[in-house]
C-alpha cells in the first residue's frame, strides 16, 4: 500500500516533522531519561550508545517524525506498513518526554497523526509490546480497541505484539475532542 508521509503537521502547540539525520543529537538528549524506557522491552534505550542504533533504524525504515513543542525535540513516532492488515498503517515506535506525560501531548500528537492517516486509509493500527502497560492505557485513551496478540515483524524481527485498532468512528471523534 502506498501511504504519502505527512508534510510538517501542526497545532498551536506541537509540530510533527520527518525525522532527518539532523534530529540526531536532539533525540538523544530527549531519550535520555530511564524513566521513559522503564516497562518498555528496550529499557537501555535510554543510554546513547542504545539509542543511537534505533535511531538509525527509523532513519533507514521510513515513515519515522520528529515531535516538537516549539523548537525543542519532545520525541518521535513512525508511520508504518502493518504487515496483517494491508488496507491499514499504524503509529508507533513513539515515545515523548517525560515532561509530556499526563496532560495533552500525547492526544495533540496522535489526533495530528491519525487524522493524517485517516485522509488515506480506514483504521489505524498501534503494536504495543505487552510489558508496555503504559502505552496500553496511554491508546486506550485515545479510543483504539485491543483486537489480538500477534508476532509480527514491524522492521526489528519478529515480535510478540498487543495489537490495537482505531477507526474513524463516533468513539474516535468523541474522544480526539475531549
Amino acid at each position: 500500500m502506498a501511504f504519502d508521509t505527512p508534510p510538517p503537521l501542526t497545532d498551536s502547540d506541537y509540530s510533527i516533522l520527518l525525522m532527518t539525520q539532523a534530529d540526531r543529537f536532539g533525540l538523544i538528549a530527549a531519550a535520555g531519561d530511564r524513566r521513559i524506557w522503564a516497562g518498555h522491552p528496550a529499557a537501555e534505550r535510554y543510554r546513547p550508545e542504545v539509542f543511537e542504533p534505533y535511531f538509525d533504524f527509523l532513519v533507514s525504515a521510513g515513515g519515522a517524525v520528529t515531535l516538537r513543542k516549539g523548537d525543542e525535540i519532545i520525541g518521535c513516532s513512525r508511520f508504518y506498513p502493518v504487515p496483517d492488515q494491508p488496507d491499514a498503517i499504524g503509529i508507533g515506535f513513539t515515545f515523548i518526554t517525560c515532561q509530556h506525560w499526563g496532560g495533552s501531548a500525547n492526544r495533540a500528537i496522535k489526533t495530528l497523526m491519525t487524522n493524517h492517516a485517516f485522509t488515506q486509509v480506514p483504521e489505524v493500527w498501534f503494536h504495543i509490546a505487552p510489558t508496555n502497560l503504559r502505552s496500553q492505557k496511554a491508546t486506550g485513551k485515545l479510543g483504539a480497541t485491543f483486537e489480538y496478540q500477534a508476532n509480527l515483524d514491524l522492521g526489528t524481527g519478529p515480535t510478540d505484539w498487543m495489537c490495537y485498532r482505531l477507526k474513524p468512528s463516533a468513539e474516535w471523534l468523541r474522544t480526539r475532542d475531549q
